[in-house]
């Protein structure tokens, strides 16, 4: 594979080029004025001394990540659990697939558990629109990014969807890396969480078996659950946005807002769900006689069943279903208090929303749409609707 494409524009980066590529981030003005921010307690001249010192991806990992992301868990959250991670071994690679809801949190979280437990860290998917500056593009790669090209051509774009079939197939058969992708494109605003099969047809353009090449890849979905979204006020305004004027599209300051949001809000409980891996069950469930459509959609609704199942239900779920569709059927999994926490919290996320026109009626109920569908969702693959 590796002699057929060359894939330094998108990989991470080797251990031999880091103390480079550390050298830059830490001479960059504006990294210089954000590291105060991301270390508020410590001082800036101490951090870089000791980052300049890291000689891999592991130990900047290791010394910078684990610090990090165990401050923020600590204060923006109530504790961050998973199940089935215990299950993981390192002789064998992963590709994880999950829902995706914070647009950097999803994957360092999952790298700070992997670490936890002893398992090799994987390599994260994120899209170029998050390398918006050469030195975040090295602090990525430093942290085991591997970058997605969303832009281009619809040549290049092909082009590069190729190049970065082979690399995730290199690296699970060739034992070297797991990898970490989310099931779509971008968030899914309202939790309607639907595995994308443009990206089951990008994973499956390095083999000439199509059944063969998704089994080969040992896909093991993770069920991401927050019990706040940080973002949902942003969501929300987002759909009003999109209602009022169809045209609308994020600037580039939308997604730095949308990322600071995520990383400083109040989150909840954290908790993700490591399933088992489903190459068995497509080995039991795809015919050799299925053409790539029908094993790509078998694949996608293999990869959604598992994440539907695998949902931890917070108080605010139940409430945000009977709410949403005026029933009292889950009125046991809450208490009053509990209930009436989750209407203020709701009522405090809208009144941050600054917006022409605002029609409060319409975000609380795409509010109470994003808390509810992963129930929907559950109900639906156990045929409980």
């Amino acid at each position: 594979m590796e002699t057929e494409f060359n894939f330094d524009d998108m990989r991470p980066y080797y251990d031999s080029e880091i103390p480079d590529a550390i050298a830059r981030v830490c001479n960059n003005e504006e990294f210089l004025k954000v590291l105060p921010h991301i270390f508020p307690s410590a001082d800036p001249n101490v951090i870089v001394e000791k980052v300049m010192q890291i000689k891999s991806a592991d130990d900047f990992q290791q010394i910078v990540m684990t610090r990090f992301l165990g401050n923020l868990v600590e204060n923006t959250s109530d504790g961050l659990t998973n199940n089935g991670m215990d299950a993981l071994t390192n002789d064998k690679k992963y590709l994880f697939i999950s829902n995706h809801r914070d647009i950097i949190l999803d994957a360092a979280l999952l790298n700070v558990q992997l670490i936890a437990k002893g398992i090799q860290t994987s390599q994260n998917a994120i899209g170029d629109n998050l390398c918006s500056k050469p030195w975040i593009t090295d602090l990525m790669k430093i942290n085991k990014s591997l970058i997605v090209n969303r832009s281009g051509t619809k040549r290049e774009i092909f082009m590069s969807s190729q190049k970065m079939s082979a690399y995730i197939r290199s690296m699970i058969t060739e034992n070297k890396s797991s990898v970490w992708i989310a099931q779509r494109e971008g968030r899914a605003k309202d939790s309607n969480d639907v595995m994308q099969e443009s990206l089951l047809k990008m994973l499956n353009m390095s083999s000439e078996n199509v059944k063969q090449g998704f089994m080969d890849l040992n896909i093991t979905p993770i069920a991401i659950c927050y019990e706040y979204d940080a973002c949902d006020f942003l969501k929300a305004k987002e759909f009003q946005q999109k209602r009022d004027n169809p045209e609308f599209k994020k600037s580039a300051q939308d997604d730095i807002i949308n990322m600071n949001t995520g990383l400083r809000g109040y989150k909840g409980r954290i908790h993700y769900e490591v399933t088992k891996t489903i190459s068995p069950l497509i080995d039991q469930l795809v015919n050799e006689d299925d053409d790539r459509q029908q094993v790509i959609e078998k694949v996608a609704k293999l990869i959604d069943g598992a994440i539907h199942k695998a949902y931890r239900f917070f108080p605010g779920n139940y409430v945000a279903y009977d709410e949403r569709f005026g029933t009292d059927r889950f009125k046991d999994k809450y208490s009053t208090i509990e209930k009436n926490v989750f209407d203020n919290y709701l009522e405090e996320q809208i009144n941050k929303i600054d917006i022409e026109n605002k029609d409060e009626e319409f975000l609380r109920m795409k509010m109470l749409e994003m808390y509810s569908n992963t129930l929907v969702n559950n109900l639906a693959s156990a045929g409980e609707l």
